[in-house]
């Protein structure tokens, strides 16, 4: 013993000089003698009868063992005075006798606790350390082999007392290999080195202080209940210290022989093979991308090399044939035929300008004559199922029309009166804050007027009611970049037609629809982004205005659909919004600054300024109008631009003498109206409207109501295409996802990597009774800065992606809440779209944090409760998205993430806050729940070792509630996303009416 080093230094220079030797035996020898591994003292002598030699061995080394006869008799081999003693019988010298008797022939144990230990078997090591001590005493030295406590000066402490030992014996987890009753464990106080050792929450590698002093067992053995073996781990199994049996490793775990960390590849096996699978999908996906591409490619170049003419006719149309998908229509009165497929014929107009020579307005009827272009038969027979009949279009009425915003000292809107005939293109004029958008909504229902009152089809009623079947075209064009422009209206109309459409009539209303928007060359490329545009600004404005034809509306409202278009694409847009006018639907625009041709293509027109009305009536009798008020219009001028300046108060150019101001252009109007009033015979434009608002009024009013209450998809079925959607945005996003995936990784790594210095040993406790004088410096604090980097991690991870989950479609979900879309169906359809990345990427930081960290918590339940907290964390930053601006959001969820991090109960803990009595804030965190999931998870297991009641006293989290931190987490998560909603649908209400 006196050789064993530690750290590299020799203990011979830590023994005393001089020590009191507690079990050396003082009596010299006087033959043959041995220490036995029961640590009694054995020695060949005479039997008290005289009648030969054998071996006495005694527990109490003090006892001279020459003297008395008590303890254990052992025969010896051979009568040659040196042989070993035969074991298999145990002789005893009854008391009152001298002869040896074999044991088994007493009633009684006639032994002492001391001498019951002796087991007549030599302990060599022991033994060699008494001889080497008689030898140090022969030399007139100090016996310091046979020392007690390797430093100098050390008095040994006795850890157990008979009792305990006789009872108890080594504490599981120890190595016990000198401990008997005869040598009962000991403390002596540490050497310098493993003083330093041990405050460091480190053991001094596995060497006592002393040769009875017990040790845990050394990481990568383990030592079986007893502590008198030290086995080495076997393969296939890990043994951290303190092992007292080896724990089978995980499935897929790479456990050689001394192991002391269960170090899983499974899961890096089953990463590894799934990100294959995804590149290898992609890769695929590619190439058939390529190769179509090229195939288009090819036919194209077969078509330029001029081919003859049937030759080229057949290409053509099994080119259109594969890429229109029309469907012709059946017979039977508003019914689609799903088996025929026809193609464009080449000398028809092949969009909805085609109706402005073949669709009138008769006695309020549509018509539609059958040579027209199939696809525009087609969308119009769409809106009479829709409408189920022949009458569509809305008309509208408003009386004295006020709104003023809750604290504005004046009205925005007032004494608005007038009326807007069904299937009339509207345009609303005014120079800036007349109050255009102001009266577009209020009309629309999207606000709420102050007084008056708004008429459908002559009836006194609420908008709102209608907004399933009236469309709403924003300023800008709000369209999902991810989605094709087919994609993009199909899925309008799946959510908005009624609800007894089958799929293929709704894919043959789309495929029209876009025939007649001229945008079937498109219909397959993505719209793409303002930065990185995909289609023309035009035809973005076409694809908007189709996602509210989409829905067979009966009134359609612009907000400026002009704007920023070039001037050939402004006119075609107003064409289409023409020609829809001429098939019926009522269609409203707010207009600035038109061209001629445009402004001579509204049928009315609505002038505003300073909230008031200046005219409203035919486009063609305002020229009229104004000049009957003193302007002249020059020849061969813009008289849209001469009405701009007219209304806006910059008239004095056309009108030499009078006031030009707006206010004496409202009086005016209102006296006309007054005059008008009050002669009721005379003819004003808004009486045919009136005439035939009643004449619609009664034939359709009972159709209305029944297509408005079938309109819309069930919930369950919306559920399914936002749903669909969501998902294949995020598939047509491939970086951003693949991107998470690697930061996730990253962020997995580096915290493992952090980690990897503990060798999955992250806490060190307080040793049970009686072995508490033998523990290191207590180390409750390395789980818990594991728990929160984890948390920290996870939050700066997940809380960027988990923002743009909503925050990046805020417009679009204002714009399909506005047209009638199920608020819930799109929320819970997001939500479940971003579980797979949510899964891919927990699963990613798992695998690698464990692969490195190798905790105790075992890989399934350190994944549920990090897939918990990232969920948490993604419901987190959905609320932030929710009431921050977009390009706030990312930073501001990070900082929340922090935030919920940081109060994981590491510093201050959680028994600290108890005292303040804030503990409920902290535990308000899910970053507390995960620390307390790992913090139980991974000392529990050490409960045989380690006294973690103490622990959980210590720091404050509660042991032994996995489900209950789960749940709670899980609750956290579902509260967070509750929030969230809630927030989408009370922030900027006004928005989604």
């Amino acid at each position: 013993m006196s050789g064993k080093k530690l750290n590299g230094l020799n203990i011979q220079k830590h023994l005393p000089k001089s020590n009191k030797l507690f079990y050396y035996p003082t009596d010299p020898p006087q033959g043959p003698d041995f220490i036995d591994t029961g640590h009694c003292h054995c020695a060949l002598r005479d039997v008290p009868d005289r009648t030969g030699q054998a071996w006495r061995c005694l527990g109490d080394a003090q006892e001279n063992i020459y003297k008395g006869s008590s303890g254990k008799w052992f025969r010896p081999e051979r009568e040659d005075g040196i042989s070993p003693p035969v074991r298999d019988t145990t002789l005893v010298v009854p008391r009152g006798s001298n002869h040896l008797v074999d044991v088994g022939d007493l009633d009684e144990d006639p032994f002492t606790p001391f001498d019951r230990a002796c087991t007549g078997k030599r302990n060599a090591a022991t033994s060699q350390t008494l001889a080497q001590a008689r030898q140090e005493q022969a030399a007139g030295k100090t016996a310091v082999s046979a020392a007690m406590c390797w430093k100098r000066g050390a008095v040994p402490m006795i850890l157990q007392n008979q009792s305990s030992w006789m009872d108890d014996g080594c504490s599981r987890g120890f190595y016990c290999p000198n401990n008997t009753i005869n040598s009962l464990p000991q403390y002596c106080s540490p050497v310098k080195e493993c003083l330093i050792a041990r405050l460091g929450h480190q053991t001094c590698r596995g060497y006592p202080m002393g040769p009875y002093e017990p040790v845990i067992c050394s990481a990568g053995f383990y030592c079986p209940p007893g502590g008198k073996e030290k086995i080495a781990c076997p393969e296939g199994h890990y043994c951290p210290p303190g092992s007292s049996e080896p724990i089978r490793c995980d499935v897929g775990a790479r456990c050689p022989k001394l192991t002391l960390k269960n170090q899983g590849f499974f899961p890096l096996a089953v990463l590894l093979i799934l990100d294959v699978l995804m590149i290898a999908f992609l890769l695929i996906r590619f190439a058939r991308f390529r190769l179509n591409l090229n195939r288009e490619m090819n036919l194209q170049k077969t078509k330029s090399k001029g081919l003859g003419t049937l030759t080229r006719m057949a290409t053509l149309q099994d080119w259109k044939q594969r890429h229109s998908g029309y469907e012709s229509l059946g017979n039977e009165e508003g019914a689609i035929n799903p088996d025929a497929r026809v193609v464009p014929t080449v000398n028809l107009p092949s969009n909805f300008q085609a109706a402005m020579d073949s669709a009138y307005l008769e006695g309020g009827t549509t018509m539609v004559e059958e040579k027209e272009p199939l696809h525009v038969q087609g969308f119009v027979k769409s809106l009479r199922q829709a409408m189920e009949g022949d009458y569509f279009g809305l008309a509208f009425g408003f009386r004295n029309l006020m709104f003023q915003p809750s604290g504005n000292a004046k009205p925005i809107l007032s004494n608005i009166t007038g009326d807007i005939s069904r299937g009339a293109l509207v345009g609303v004029m005014g120079g800036s804050g007349a109050g255009k958008s102001t009266f577009v909504n209020v009309l629309m229902g999207k606000l709420s007027s102050t007084s008056g009152e708004v008429q459908v089809n002559g009836v006194a009623d609420k908008v709102g009611k209608y907004k399933k079947i009236i469309g709403y075209v924003p300023q800008d064009d709000i369209v999902l970049p991810e989605l094709t422009v087919r994609e993009n209206i199909l899925h309008s109309a799946r959510i908005r037609m009624p609800a007894d459409w089958s799929s293929q009539a709704i894919d043959n209303h789309v495929d029209a629809l876009i025939e007649c928007l001229e945008l079937t060359h498109v219909k397959n490329s993505l719209v793409g982004t303002t930065a990185k545009p995909v289609i023309s600004g035009g035809q973005k404005k076409r694809v908007s205005i189709g996602l509210e034809l989409a829905a067979a509306p009966m009134a359609l409202f612009l907000d400026e659909p002009t704007s920023g278009l070039d001037a050939t694409a402004a006119s075609s847009v107003m064409k289409t919004l023409k020609a829809l006018s001429r098939l019926g639907i009522t269609v409203v625009s707010i207009i600035h600054q038109p061209r001629q041709e445009i402004f001579e293509a509204l049928d009315d027109l609505i002038l505003l300024a300073n909230g008031r009305l200046i005219y409203q009536g035919k486009e063609k009798e305002a020229q009229t109008y104004f000049q009957n008020a003193g302007f002249h219009f020059p020849y061969n001028a813009n008289p849209a631009d001469i009405v701009m300046d007219i209304i806006t108060g910059n008239g004095r150019p056309y009108k030499s003498v009078g006031d030009t101001s707006k206010e004496s252009l409202i009086s005016y109007w209102t006296s006309i109206q007054n005059a008008r009033s009050a002669s009721p015979a005379s003819a004003v434009p808004s009486e045919t409207s009136s005439r035939r608002h009643i004449s619609f009024m009664t034939s359709t009013n009972s159709a209305l109501r029944r297509s408005t209450k079938k309109r819309g998809a069930p919930f369950h079925r919306q559920l399914w295409h936002c749903l669909l959607r969501a998902l294949l945005q995020q598939y047509r996003t491939k970086s951003s996802f693949f991107f998470e995936i690697g930061v996730a990784s990253l962020g997995g790594f580096l915290i493992g990597l952090a980690q990897n210095s503990h060798e999955g040993n992250n806490f060190t406790g307080l040793y049970h009774e009686p072995y508490e004088a033998l523990s290191s410096a207590m180390d409750y604090q390395s789980v818990p800065i594991m728990a929160l980097l984890v948390a920290i991690s996870i939050g700066l991870i997940a809380s960027s992606p988990g923002v743009k989950v909503f925050g990046e479609e805020k417009l679009v979900y204002w714009r399909e809440a506005s047209s009638g879309h199920n608020r819930l169906a799109y929320y819970l359809g997001k939500l479940i779209a971003s579980l797979p990345r949510v899964v891919l990427g927990c699963f990613h930081f798992t695998t690698f944090f464990m692969l490195l960290a190798t905790p105790i918590i075992s890989w399934p339940r350190s994944f549920a409760a990090n897939l918990l907290y990232y969920l948490a964390v993604y419901g987190l930053a959905s609320c932030v998205s929710m009431v921050t601006r977009r390009e706030d959001g990312p930073l501001l969820a990070t900082m929340a993430s922090l935030i919920v991090g940081v109060l994981s109960g590491f510093a201050p803990t959680l028994a600290v806050t108890e005292t303040w009595h804030m503990s409920w804030l902290w535990r308000a965190s899910p970053g507390v729940w995960i620390a307390e999931l790992y913090f139980s998870d991974n000392i529990t297991p050490l409960r045989y070792l380690y006294q973690v009641e103490n622990a959980s006293e210590n720091t404050g989290f509660v042991l032994d509630r996995y489900g209950v931190d789960c749940w709670v987490l899980l609750a956290i998560g579902l509260v967070y996303r509750i929030l969230a909603f809630i927030g989408m649908v009370l922030v900027k209400r006004n928005k989604q009416r």
